[in-house]
């Protein structure tokens, strides 16, 4: 049997220090990291105090710029949810982290739901927007068909597994006029190519599919879905960029980090390939 041929080989940074293999996949484009992490040792990577997603930390000044940007980012996110013209405003958010997002949805009318893995995560969501956030098991145990207006996933579809199986629940749960939006970072960016294997959002073994836009078009096509328009995320392009130059330097080098992040975005202008992609998506 042939082997598939290796697009890059890419170290886990952050926790593990393991290496892992990205193959790109035939059919759709996306790239798979290889071998995938087995199930019962999954949440393992991601122990790590590094994981800003997961905390409400603040401890340096690269977390507080983190969580600075993150509150322009989210009122652009509910400034995008409130666009859409819908009859009813229910909200699914997988993968909410630490749930200011589904709090800033609640606070502008929405009644919403969360779906977190992480146990400490999801208590600091619940703090927030009380009894709104549940495990994983709930999404397919508990919740009925057609039940939302708007289904979000905020860099979460990249660490999903069995990732045919998981857009098909979500397109059930979701109302027949209703819109999915998927946030992921692009290996087809400039960021991506300058740092190559120190490309933080590669972010293996955590990120088991790697995206850029026509693998998306093309996945979600094949499960009668269409990518009706594309935005980019201007401001991942700069922590990615910061995080990329710690990997590869061992330190924090801001001001080139942050040219590369600029320059990204410039790049982008043109190409339209920024280092983060919203996709939203419809039913045919």
């Amino acid at each position: 049997m042939n082997r598939k041929p290796v697009f890059l080989t890419v170290k886990d940074h952050s926790v593990s220090g393991e290496i892992f293999e990205l193959i790109q996949n035939p059919t759709y484009g996306y790239l798979e990291t290889t071998p995938p992490p087995k199930k019962e040792k999954l949440q393992e990577y991601y122990k790590s105090e590094d994981y800003i997603s997961h905390t409400d930390s603040k401890r340096n000044l690269f977390e507080k710029v983190y969580h600075w940007v993150r509150v322009l980012a989210l009122k652009k996110k509910v400034i995008l949810i409130n666009s859409f013209h819908l009859e009813s405003k229910n909200l699914l958010d997988v993968g909410c982290g630490t749930g200011d997002f589904l709090y800033m949805a609640k606070r502008n009318g929405w009644t919403v739901f969360g779906i977190e893995p992480n146990e400490k995560a999801r208590a600091i969501a619940n703090s927030k927007t009380p009894n709104s956030v549940f495990e994983i098991e709930k999404l397919f145990s508990d919740l009925k068909e057609a039940s939302f207006d708007v289904i979000t996933l905020w860099h979460v579809l990249e660490h999903l597994p069995q990732l045919e199986n998981q857009i098909k629940n979500f397109q059930k749960l979701l109302k027949p006029n209703g819109v999915l939006i998927i946030a992921a970072p692009n290996f087809k960016s400039y960021d991506a190519k300058y740092y190559k294997e120190f490309w933080a959002a590669y972010d293996v073994p955590r990120h088991l599919w790697h995206f850029n836009r026509s693998s998306v078009s093309s996945l979600f096509s094949k499960m009668k879905m269409q990518v009706i328009k594309i935005k980019p995320m201007w401001f991942d392009a700069f922590y990615v960029s910061l995080l990329s130059e710690k990997y590869k330097t061992d330190k924090m080098n801001v001001i080139k980090g942050f040219y590369i992040g600029a320059l990204s975005n410039l790049k982008a202008l043109k190409t339209k390939e920024a280092s983060s992609l919203i996709y939203i998506i419809k039913n045919i």
